[in-house]
């Protein structure tokens, strides 16, 4: 724990040293508008930050109590308004100045936004105080009155459908006897029963149908709301009235570019919108999904023709996207050690393969580590194969409504050669994947097998396997057959967002329950146990949650605040003793801790294992955090400043007295995380965005001296260079 104060310590350290004032490029006669404050002063229910939204001018946001570390960084302007000046404007927040006519523009806008909720006559106060060329702002609200709803009158057209259907709805009326009336509960009303309507087939028909009068002299605490639909629009005279009437899907027609080879009938299956069939605003939203969804159009466009007082023509238009082509990924690092990673891929992708909106996607990577005037190589080559069907197979189109799910069938094969052993690496998956709303995503596997082999073993390496049962028991030949799948929310389903944003991902396996049903018909090997194919199958579950949070603001959203923090573990049992390789934890890399190359923090505060001749440590535990500020500086290039923290660690403990360090333990976590600091360089192309980025570590558990001051960031080990397609998190 002294190291985690050391930490916070050295934080405030900072906080203080820049923290000089926020106000010294002010004018004479301005103010920094501190804080605004909203009170209310008659009711202790009422959610005062509700109003926030409505205040016009609002003070400079803060990050930590009150702490806003860009708008010191302004204030830092020597007044020559030439390079260094530019600089800090660009890199810093511009202090708000208070304006006294936002404060009667924010008193109008809440007065108004009152009423609007029902309360009747609020009275809204402003207190204004300044301090050391702040000013605080505080708004006193006294609610007003408000009117319970006594009774509701409906007066609807006579004749026709439309009042049984309108009656028919009336349990799902938002506004109640007994309500309070307020503007905001008939506007949510007109919506929903204007949705409903409309997929009852009344296609003409909108809210501004609606009127509404409110009697509150008849009872002098309550109103009765008069509700009356006419057939004619608030913005049309009752001389220009019309039968509001259901309407038919008359002719149906889907057209696109001739030369686009797709079945007709996938198209067919997929519309919802049929001739004869009453019009419903969902039947077209879902058309809309389902086609867009195929990603084989770059536009989809619906439109209707009122051909008769109660038919209508639908077209679908669909314009062609690209339907194939490469996509190029590229990561390297080099450390002041003089290790040099690569990791290229190459993927081919074809979104119509068989003509029916079946995805194709072919991939080659590799991932090369040497050390220069060395011999000494890493090298691993895979392919893969994956086949996705725009269905869930044996179940049609109709069970579907938005979004198509996916079925997906992927095959890969890795092959490992490393100065320790070569390991052959054959996997195959069976599952689907889809989407709710575009903001909540699954990915379910209810099969997936790996099959591991090693050959060609060293036999010092093989010794050291004898005498590390952690080693032994992960290193070796494996069967896995289990299940698997992930979830993925966010806030901005946008590939590149421009507003702030949150996300959650949670992944989860779990292999060898099925196969342990079985253990007793198998052969078993001299631990007890059991073999598929000769080979030990594993048992084990593992997860890893990831939360993330990015704050965007600036000119054309030029600044980024990006977090990331991630948690991981995997537990071996039954069957077997320790998680297989693949499934081990690893830190450290362009996308993780960067102050380290791939796979070479930790485990815990262990030192760097020789087993390996290339690192390559890993645990059954992760805990990582980054945090990234993000800035653009000219042209297209941006910059960055980051921190990385995190290790990994084992979870059972051995007889192997190194491994002791490893171990996760509450007494020594503190010491045992890995931590740096760094800058980084980015090239955004629009289309492509590429970055580099210097890590230098600040506490690196496995030192004997784990602080690591200036003075040994470009020495031995000490920093990390990493080059990287697109943003790390």
């Amino acid at each position: 724990m002294k190291t985690l104060t050391r930490i916070a310590t050295a934080i405030l350290v900072l906080i203080a040293a820049i923290s000089c004032s926020t106000t010294r490029v002010l004018q004479d006669g301005e103010y920094r508008l501190a804080k605004n404050k909203v009170t209310v002063t008659n009711s202790k229910t009422f959610n005062a930050g509700s109003l926030d939204p409505y205040l016009k001018q609002k003070p400079n946001s803060y990050f930590l109590l009150g702490w806003n570390p860009f708008l010191y960084v302004y204030n830092w302007q020597n007044g020559k308004g030439k390079g260094w000046d530019k600089l800090v404007q660009r890199l810093g927040v511009e202090p708000v100045v208070y304006d006294a006519e936002m404060v009667d523009a924010s008193i109008e806008n809440i007065t108004d936004r009152l009423t609007y909720l029902g309360y009747y006559g609020s009275t809204v106060d402003s207190r204004i105080n300044v301090k050391k060329k702040r000013v605080y702002v505080t708004y006193d609200i006294t609610l007003g009155k408000r009117f319970p709803i006594r009774d509701i009158e409906i007066t609807l057209p006579e004749g026709g459908t439309f009042s049984k259907d309108f009656m028919s709805d009336t349990s799902a009326m938002l506004v109640k006897p007994g309500d309070y009336l307020s503007e905001d509960i008939l506007e949510k009303e007109t919506a929903r029963s204007s949705a409903a309507l409309k997929n009852m087939g009344y296609y003409n028909f909108s809210k501004n149908h609606f009127f509404f009068e409110a009697d509150t002299l008849s009872y002098p605490d309550s109103a009765v709301l008069k509700m009356t639909i006419n057939e004619y629009t608030r913005n049309e005279e009752p001389s220009q009235a019309r039968p509001i009437t259901k309407f038919t899907f008359n002719d149906v027609s889907i057209s696109y570019p001739e030369n686009l080879k797709i079945r007709t009938k996938v198209l067919e299956e997929l519309n919802t919108i049929k001739p004869g069939q009453t019009y419903s605003t969902d039947n077209v939203n879902n058309t809309y999904s389902r086609l867009s969804a195929l990603r084989l159009f770059s536009s989809v466009n619906i439109g209707m023709t009122q051909v008769d007082t109660s038919l209508i023509d639908c077209r679908v238009n669909l314009s062609q996207s690209k339907l194939q082509g490469f996509k190029v990924n590229l990561e390297a690092s080099s450390n002041s050690t003089g290790l040099f990673g690569v990791s290229p891929q190459l993927s081919y992708y074809h979104k119509n393969i068989f003509h029916g909106g079946e995805w194709l996607n072919l991939s080659f990577m590799g991932n090369f580590q040497f050390k220069f005037n060395d011999s000494v190589r890493s090298n691993e080559f895979g392919v893969s194969a994956g086949l996705s069907f725009p269905r869930f197979l044996l179940l049609p189109y109709k069970y579907f409504k938005g979004a198509i799910p996916r079925t997906d069938i992927n095959l890969s094969y890795n092959y490992q050669s490393r100065p320790e052993y070569t390991r052959n690496i054959i996997s195959t998956s069976y599952g689907y994947n889809g989407n709710v709303k575009n903001r909540l995503f699954y990915q379910v596997y209810p099969v997936q097998m790996n099959i591991v082999r090693l050959f060609d073993m060293d036999a010092d390496f093989y010794m050291d396997l004898a005498n590390d049962p952690f080693l032994r028991n992960a290193y070796q030949n494996h069967f896995d057959l289990g299940s698997g799948g992930t979830i993925y929310y966010t806030t901005n389903p946008e590939s590149i967002p421009k507003s702030t944003f949150s996300y959650v991902r949670f992944q989860m396996d779990i292999a060898g329950n099925l196969l342990s049903a079985f253990k007793g018909l198998m052969a078993k090997d001299e631990n007890g146990a059991g073999m598929i194919w000769n080979t030990p199958y594993s048992q084990f579950v593992r997860g890893e949650l990831t939360l993330g949070k990015t704050w965007i603001w600036g000119k054309n959203s030029g600044q980024a605040l990006a977090t990331r923090l991630v948690a991981g573990a995997g537990y071996a049992y039954g069957n077997s003793t320790a998680l297989p390789f693949e499934k081990h934890f690893y830190a450290g890399g362009a996308s993780s801790l960067r102050g380290w190359q791939a796979r070479t923090v930790g485990p815990g505060t262990s030192q760097r294992d020789t087993t390996f001749v290339i690192p390559n440590q890993t645990g059954d535990m992760r805990l990582e955090a980054n945090v990234e500020y993000r800035f653009n500086m000219f042209w297209k290039l941006a910059g960055a400043v980051f921190a990385d923290a995190g290790n990994v660690w084992t979870l059972k403990k051995t007889d192997v007295a190194a491994s002791e360090g490893s171990l996760f333990r509450w007494n020594t976590f503190g010491e045992s995380i890995a931590a740096n600091w760094g800058v980084g360089i980015r090239l955004n192309l629009d289309f492509l965005l590429l970055r580099i980025d210097l890590g230098l570590k600040v506490h690196d558990p496995a030192r004997e001296q784990k602080w690591v001051g200036p003075g040994g960031w470009f020495q031995r080990d000490g920093f990390a260079l990493h080059f990287g397609v697109g943003y790390p998190f």
